[in-house]
């Protein structure tokens, strides 16, 4: 399974919390590419809720990742 900030971003938006067979269904009703289907069917078979987009891809990058803010003035 692969993540990347592309394929991420058309699950972002999905209404979590949601259970793999849903954001199976949301990925393709929104017109997702195969690979991102592929990685939600590699998911491991549950019917546990994924509360947030974390839960998928650990290391899906948050605004605090990007260092915004106002810690430091443009010069």
């Amino acid at each position: 399974m692969y993540w990347n900030l592309d394929l991420a971003r058309y699950i972002a938006d999905a209404p979590w919390p949601v259970t793999k067979d849903e954001l199976i269904n949301y990925a393709n009703r929104t017109g997702a590419p195969q690979q991102v289907i592929d990685n939600l069917i590699d998911l491991p078979d549950s019917d546990d809720m994924y509360e947030t987009i974390d839960e998928i891809w650990p290391d899906y990058p948050t605004d605090e990742d990007f260092l915004y803010g106002d810690e430091e003035p443009l010069t």
